[in-house]
């Protein structure tokens, strides 16, 4: 399976935060043919290991959250679902979206929306508060209070797919795109002599804050983290963001970032004629980065992001150049790393 077919049946998945497992059973199905061990931790983490065969070998960790943004069933009145969401989601996008409500099985939904015929002038250019929206999955009160219990999660019901020659779109491609990547990545560093340890660490619960990597890398006790994950790319209406579509991976500058080990993502991307540029962090990243590079007694860590146009909405939207570069970048850090 190439990196698009892998992006595309890894985003069509639901896993929001805390509910990671379809992407989690599937992900560990596609690795175990070619790791030597796959495991899963009490946060639900999915850890590969390739290990080297050198005594005290030291450990590359690989890491890229599974988890995506969604929505959580919180009761029902007249048969409509009540909920609130799970991560960032941004409630400009929920009226009249479609979900897939998390059930067995599965039930398809619609968010309620007012038709413009009968709101008032004044309610028009309004956004509409999550309190005050519902799910309709053509249920009675009492299959309602039978069907969905609360508790239940739901995403979008939206898959993954090309855009034009050379690009995806879809839902959570934040950051199944980047699982995808070091998962191909990790596949490419079983067949090379290594150096170090590799785990590949596909965390959870990124969305809420970084839970699992935080226990990850801590079970991991990595040299050196290389932490991939998705960043703002520039669309017609946000000319101010540097990053664009088609430029190559972003390398994370700042101070959650090692400066050696980023220095030598430059100096990698020059040798090896991988397409690159700079994303500048002042101060946090908002990745998991922040959670590895001060776990246990500090870890060596760097950012490679992928440019996403479109974040946290059902049409994520990725360049297949870049995401190649990302795992060029990441295969190759890891297979020259010498500690």
């Amino acid at each position: 399976m190439d990196l698009k077919e892998l992006t595309i049946a890894l985003c069509s998945l639901p896993g929001p935060s805390g509910f990671e497992e379809d992407v989690r059973r599937y992900a560990a199905d596609y690795l175990k043919p070619f790791a030597d061990e796959v495991k899963t931790d009490v946060m639900g983490n999915l850890m590969a290991w390739k290990r080297c065969g050198r005594e005290s070998a030291g450990t590359i960790l690989l890491d890229a959250h599974m988890d995506e943004i969604g929505l959580i069933v919180t009761g029902a009145e007249n048969g409509f679902l009540r909920f609130e969401t799970v991560g960032g989601v941004d409630q400009r996008m929920l009226p009249a979206r479609e979900v897939r409500i998390l059930t067995e099985p599965r039930l398809f939904g619609v968010i309620d929306v007012m038709p413009p015929h009968v709101l008032k002038a004044e309610d028009m250019d309004k956004s509409i508060e999550v309190k005050d929206l519902a799910i309709d999955a053509g249920l009675t009160q009492e299959e309602a209070e039978r069907l969905v219990p609360p508790g239940t999660p739901a995403v979008y019901e939206a898959g993954c797919r090309p855009l034009g020659k050379n690009k995806l779109c879809g839902k959570a491609l934040d950051d199944r795109a980047c699982a995808a990547i070091l998962i191909k990545a990790f596949e490419e560093l079983c067949g090379k002599q290594l150096s170090a340890d590799i785990c590949l660490l596909l965390s959870t619960q990124e969305e809420v804050g970084g839970r699992g990597a935080v226990t990850g890398a801590w079970n991991a006790d990595p040299d050196l983290a290389i932490v991939v994950d998705v960043t703002h790319a520039r669309t017609p209406d946000s000319k101010h963001v540097p990053l664009t579509l088609g430029g190559g991976a972003a390398i994370g500058i700042g101070p959650n970032m090692n400066r050696a080990q980023t220095r030598r993502l430059f100096d990698l991307a020059k040798e090896r004629d991988i397409k690159v540029q700079t994303e500048v962090c002042p101060g946090r990243s908002g990745t998991n980065a922040e959670e590895i590079q001060f776990s246990r007694m500090g870890v060596a860590t760097v950012l490679i992001s992928l440019p996403l146009r479109y974040m946290h909405t059902p049409v994520e939207t990725a360049d297949l150049s870049d995401m190649e570069s990302v795992c060029r970048l990441a295969a190759a850090c890891a297979e020259t790393w010498e500690g």
